[in-house]
């Protein structure tokens, strides 16, 4: 790990995705940073016979703004390998079936609020008496990631349903149907989720000075962004969002 600090840091939103990620492994440690009010644990997992150090650290508040500050202090401090996020998101695929818990690792996010509000003559994009027109601003994942996502999807030891695709991103939680229908997927018609922070992620990951860590999204299916939206499987989609985290670093992401 040339100029790494740590092999990987965990990022979540919320408590439910927090305490899935801790109850991966035991130990951890609470890191006491000197004027930072932010909280830190660390812990180490063995690999081979070797030990590696993971940190993880929890959001103030949900969203892209609290995502990119956590995620540049976490690259400043810590200087891991991987930024990984895991934790909870809308299923919205038109073209394969989704069920509770599938696992969501995009291949692109992408911020599907920015763009100008006008009077509803002027846009397609309509809700009332206000118009929408988009400017969506989209990120790629690394190749090299995203390759040994695909490599274990078939694997004889992946007990994970995986889907593969752009995820959309935004600042609001989202149970309207409509609203993904009129301002999300005719943009990318291919999305498979929707969730309120990987776009700060890939992009604090990106544009950080070196070294830079690669980001990996890992979120995993809790509701469709309906009108039925519940937490109610949020604490599945949260251990199974982890576990894949877990099944990747133990298995097949490099760690030296």
């Amino acid at each position: 790990m040339e100029n790494y600090q740590n092999t990987a840091a965990i990022i979540t939103a919320v408590e439910v995705e927090t305490q899935a990620v801790k109850n991966l492994y035991g130990n951890w440690k609470k890191i006491l940073v000197p004027g930072d009010p932010q909280e830190y644990f660390s812990t180490l997992i063995d690999k081979g016979g070797k030990e590696y150090k993971i940190i993880t650290a929890q959001q103030k508040v949900m969203g892209m703004t609290a995502c990119a500050l956590l995620c540049a202090k976490v690259i400043s401090r810590f200087r891991p390998r991987y930024l990984i996020m895991c934790g909870v998101a809308a299923g919205i695929s038109k073209n394969v079936e989704q069920i509770y818990g599938d696992v969501i690792v995009p291949n692109v996010v992408w911020d599907y609020t920015t763009g100008k509000f006008v009077g509803p003559n002027d846009a397609e994009i309509r809700f009332g008496d206000v118009g929408f027109l988009p400017r969506p601003v989209s990120l790629e994942l690394d190749p090299e990631l995203l390759k040994i996502i695909r490599s274990v999807q078939n694997k004889s030891d992946n007990e994970f349903k995986i889907h593969i695709g752009p995820m959309a991103c935004g600042s609001s939680i989202v149970a309207n149907k409509k609203l993904i229908a009129r301002q999300v997927l005719p943009l990318f018609p291919t999305t498979v989720a929707l969730d309120m922070e990987s776009y700060s992620v890939v992009y604090a990951a990106q544009n950080s000075s070196d070294p830079a860590p690669k980001a990996l999204v890992i979120k995993s299916i809790c509701d469709y962004g309906n009108e039925e939206k519940s937490d109610m499987y949020q604490k599945f989609a949260a251990f199974t969002s982890s576990n894949f985290a877990k099944y990747l670093l133990e298995n097949y992401l490099p760690l030296d």
